[in-house]
């Protein structure tokens, strides 16, 4: 089935502008739904979630379209604009604001924050998607992960970036001596603070799951917690409230940035 949009948030302005003219031709041709459903092999349900942005319409559904439309080629135009997204599509408002932040606070539980991921971690987190990715997604998503992590250096002004990473994602067999020693070189960064909150400092609200929360330019204030079935995305002042408190809960029993730097450099010297 073609990338559905589950987040609580709007799918990609190209889903949506897309299913938009899809619509709008199929109606001046006087075609129905359920003709061009045949002509694209999907079901009707399918081709009225493409309408209504819900759902990317796909490169066969465009050209059936065209064809039964008579679009010369303006329908078929549009899958230049639809090329596979590099990241879920759940996870595309974030990082549409993540480029505008002027700060940057997270805590993760389970893995090492994408934005400190090296090549070979990030690699084994995405082959391992379940359910399984093609090659070429695969690829993109390990590209576009790592091109993020540009935000780490090229801001102007730089990214105020504060991360906490709980114990029990540094212990993830799938860390090796190269993902602790890149931590370290970040960590170093005059712009980024990082710190380990051990298992001897676990409280109740550290089990919670991962969450960021972003400030932007213009001083908006947005709070993102990814799960693995749903996502939330808000720029409410009471859930990034809720969320701030979490987070200064969890900064008090982590380890400070000096502390954490030896914490980590005593795991690679064990490794």
């Amino acid at each position: 089935m073609p990338g559905q949009y589950n987040s609580n948030s709007q799918p990609p302005v190209a889903w949506r502008y897309s299913g938009n003219q899809l619509k709008r031709w199929r109606t001046k041709a006087n075609v129905s739904r359920e003709e061009l459903a045949v002509a694209a092999n999907y079901s009707p349900d399918t081709i009225k979630s493409m309408e209504q942005g819900v759902r990317m319409p796909t490169p066969r559904v465009l050209d059936a379209a065209d064809e039964l439309c008579r679009a010369e080629g303006l329908l078929s135009a549009a899958k230049e604009y639809l090329q596979r997204e590099r990241f879920p599509a759940r996870a595309q408002d974030f990082m549409e604001r993540e480029r505008d932040a002027i700060s940057h606070w997270s805590y993760e539980v389970t893995y090492v924050p994408g934005l400190l991921q090296t090549r070979h971690y990030a690699g084994a987190l995405i082959e391992n998607h379940v359910p399984p990715l093609d090659d070429d997604t695969v690829e993109e998503r390990i590209a576009a992960r790592l091109a993020r992590q540009v935000l780490l250096t090229e801001g102007k002004p730089p990214v105020a970036f504060c991360f906490v990473v709980y114990e029990a994602a540094l212990r993830n067999p799938l860390v090796d001596v190269g993902q602790l020693s890149h931590l370290l070189e970040v960590s170093r960064l005059r712009n980024v603070v990082l710190q380990v909150l051990p298992f001897a400092g676990t409280v109740p609200t550290a089990l919670m799951g991962p969450m960021v929360l972003l400030e932007t330019r213009d001083h908006e204030r947005f709070a993102f917690a990814e799960g693995p079935l749903v996502s939330e995305f808000s720029a409410d002042p009471g859930v990034v409230r809720l969320a701030a408190e979490r987070l200064s809960m969890i900064r008090t029993q982590a380890l400070d940035p000096t502390e954490s730097a030896h914490f980590i450099e005593r795991m690679v010297d064990q490794s």
